[in-house]
Parts: structure tokens; C-alpha cells; sequence
């Protein structure tokens, strides 16, 4: 009988700073680049991964996710493979805004999706349910293509914490007070095996 481990670690990350998320806007599938913060981000990450053992680089096709995983990729000689289905929620009508924004001219819509963003996404989104579902299966099959090795993820914000949620049997409708949010370019490690998730670290920073 083989010894060899199934176990996949999946090392998990957002990705650097956006122009847009330096003002709290969200930015969904809008392809917006890196700020100065981000690109420093994005080296900080790639000399982690020198110092770390990493087997391969998966990334969202978004340019925001394929820039952050670029010094990794040149400081271990890989090339990432890009997946759409890794690309962030589509957030409608808050594409590009701020929700106290959105708050002023819809109060009772903003209240409802501070309670509940899974049941009451904003308006002309991508259902969360979906996103997840998404993710999630992007996530398996990135496990079993690599069994028994190490995986950098370079992902997004919003979609990464649905999939956390999911991989870990938490309610989706507690993501945002759950994991209030992923740090920019810091790494998540959770472990993949048999089809179960164990969450080893969260939000560990790659830079001093």
C-alpha cells in the first residue's frame, strides 16, 4: 500500500494593494491596478515564497492577482496558472464605490446586507452562493491536481473568506463578521485532504 500523502496545502492570498481598496472602494471585476503599497506587497510575498516551500502558483486571471503573484513566480521559477473562476465577486452596483456610499441613497438595502450579505447582495451582483460555489470547486481541483504538495492561491478578498466559510462549515451569511477581512498579500495556510479542510493559519503577514 502507498504511503505517499494526499495532503494538499493550500497557501492562500489576496492580493497587494489596489488603488481603490487604499479608499475602501470595492473593486469586484473591475481590473484596477496595484498601488506603490501593493507592488511592495507583491515582493514582500515573493521573497516568502523563496524562503518557503511552494510547489506551484495558481492565480485569478484578474491583473491585479497575476502582478502580486509575479515576484513569487520569478523567485521560484514558476509560472502560475491562471483560473477565472479565482476572479472576484461581480459587486453591481457598488462596482467602484464605497458602502457609506451606497448607504446614503439606500439605507434600508445597506442595513439588510450588513445583517445578511448572502441574502441581500446589492443590487445587480453576483449571487454570493454562487461565488462560492465557484471557489470552492476551484479550490478542490487545485488540491487534487497537486496531492501531497504546496499550492500558492493568489485570490481576492471576498471570494477567498466565502470559500474559508465553505471549506470550514461555516454559515456563508457570517463571512463578513467572521473573517472581517484578508490583509493584503498575507498568507492563509489551510490544508486539503479527502475532500476535508483544516484551517492552519490566517492573515500571517509576509513582510516585517
Amino acid at each position: 500500500m502507498s504511503t505517499t500523502s494526499r495532503r494538499t496545502t493550500l497557501l492562500l492570498v489576496r492580493h497587494g494593494q489596489t488603488v481603490r481598496h487604499a479608499e475602501n472602494r470595492y473593486a469586484g471585476v473591475s481590473d484596477v491596478h496595484l498601488t506603490e503599497e501593493g507592488r511592495a506587497q507583491a515582493e514582500a510575498l515573493g521573497r516568502w515564497a523563496a524562503a518557503h516551500p511552494v510547489d506551484a502558483i495558481w492565480t485569478s486571471t484578474m491583473s491585479r492577482a497575476v502582478a502580486t503573484a509575479e515576484p513569487a513566480c520569478r523567485a521560484l521559477g514558476l509560472v502560475a496558472r491562471r483560473e477565472p473562476t479565482l476572479r472576484e465577486c461581480d459587486f453591481g452596483v457598488l462596482e467602484g464605490r464605497t458602502l457609506a456610499e451606497f448607504e446614503q441613497e439606500n439605507p434600508a438595502r445597506a442595513k439588510a446586507y450588513r445583517v445578511d450579505p448572502v441574502s441581500y447582495p446589492f443590487p445587480e451582483a453576483e449571487d454570493p452562493r454562487t461565488a462560492a460555489a465557484r471557489g470552492t470547486h476551484a479550490l478542490r481541483r487545485i488540491a487534487d491536481t497537486h496531492p501531497g504538495e504546496r499550492v500558492l492561491v493568489v485570490s481576492h478578498n471576498t471570494l477567498l473568506r466565502l470559500v474559508l466559510c465553505t471549506a470550514l462549515s461555516i454559515p456563508l451569511g457570517e463571512y463578513r463578521r467572521v473573517l472581517p477581512s484578508l490583509r493584503n498579500a498575507a498568507v492563509t495556510e489551510l490544508r486539503m485532504e479527502d475532500g476535508a479542510a483544516a484551517l492552519v493559519s490566517l492573515n500571517v503577514p509576509c513582510g516585517p
